[in-house]
């Protein structure tokens, strides 16, 4: 098991597991997400594990159910406890985006998931991962 400094949210059955620094705005795109109908399963850190070859993601016990709104403060959310993780994104300026990338894949624990660079204050930033995730069906 390895704890990975991230937010995770389940649409549908497909983990999203978005990464960034601090105050980089997991948190509030989750929330974003959220609301148009995914789960959260775990905000700030995620228990990553491989399990039938797949990376699986999980809420430490600590802060199962737990979500940030920044501005009030710690908030309970229902939650997903597990999923397998089907999309990676990485926040980042905008500015710093390749348009058509060369690569659309990263990899956690030499298993191969498809990645996303995405500037979460662009207001298709929940679009653009649902989008994604439902492509994959």
């Amino acid at each position: 098991m390895t704890i990975t400094h991230a937010t995770c949210v389940a649409l549908g059955d497909a983990g999203v597991l978005i990464r960034g620094p601090s105050g980089s705005g997991k948190s509030d795109l989750a929330l974003r997400l959220i609301d148009q109908g995914a789960m959260l399963v775990s905000d700030d850190y995620c228990d990553m594990r491989i399990y039938g070859g797949h990376v699986v993601a999980r809420a430490p016990t600590e802060i199962a159910g737990k979500i940030e709104v920044r501005g009030y403060g710690i908030v309970d959310t229902p939650f997903h406890s597990t999923i397998r993780i089907r999309l990676v994104v990485d926040l980042v300026k905008k500015e710093n985006i390749d348009r058509l990338p060369e690569t659309q894949t990263c990899m956690i624990e030499n298993i191969m998931i498809p990645h996303l660079s995405l500037d979460p204050n662009t207001p298709s930033a929940a679009a653009k991962i649902r989008l994604i995730v439902n492509s994959d069906d």
